[in-house]
């Protein structure tokens, strides 16, 4: 199922609000990575929510992070965008609109900063549809999460980590998808 949070070498972690429609993107990538995918032990999966600041601890001494979130981009809903570490970091961080805005870049500075920081960082996003109150993705967004959980299966397979797909394995259900599982 994947080694233990922050003694994994390598984390995939999900970041998103799961209240708030298709910023639940992230957690669910890591939902269906979990129904579905049986990982070697030198990778752990987390659904780290909204940690704003908080990511030190997730990603702090780890050689490898896999971040999957849905992104602000040009595109259409559920497309996925990759970003590396060196995109990632290209321009400073920006102003923080909220406390539970995913401070990846500023994290990823302070790490390395401090000799913490990963070698190599993999931004998988989704462009959102809808960011607002409610449970649920839309359509094309939940569409698009056995995409990205399959594109975080082959950049662990490239980091040489074992990453089988079960078959006959059973969709998803976080427990806050209630009865509607990954649409509404």
């Amino acid at each position: 199922m994947g080694g233990e949070g922050e003694e994994a070498g390598v984390r995939v972690l999900g970041l998103g609000n799961v209240l708030m429609g298709d910023d639940a993107a992230g957690p669910w990538v890591v939902e269906h990575l979990r129904a579905g995918y049986d990982v070697g032990p030198e990778a752990s999966l987390t659904d780290v929510g909204t940690p704003g600041l908080d990511l030190v601890p997730h990603i702090g001494g780890a050689r490898v992070v896999v971040l999957v979130d849905t992104v602000k981009s040009a595109g259409e809903p559920g497309e996925l965008r990759f970003y590396r570490k060196e995109e990632i970091l290209k321009y400073p961080p920006g102003p923080r609109t909220s406390p539970h805005d995913p401070g990846v870049k500023e994290t990823l500075l302070y790490l390395d900063l401090a000799g913490q920081g990963p070698e190599e960082v993999l931004l998988v996003g989704i462009v959102p549809g809808r960011v607002e109150k409610g449970l649920g993705l839309t359509p094309a967004v939940a569409a698009a999460v056995p995409l990205a959980a399959e594109a975080v299966a082959a950049e662990l397979r490239r980091l040489g980590i074992a990453v089988e797909k079960r078959a006959g394995s059973s969709p998803a259900r976080p427990w806050w998808a209630g009865e509607d599982a990954a649409s509404s």
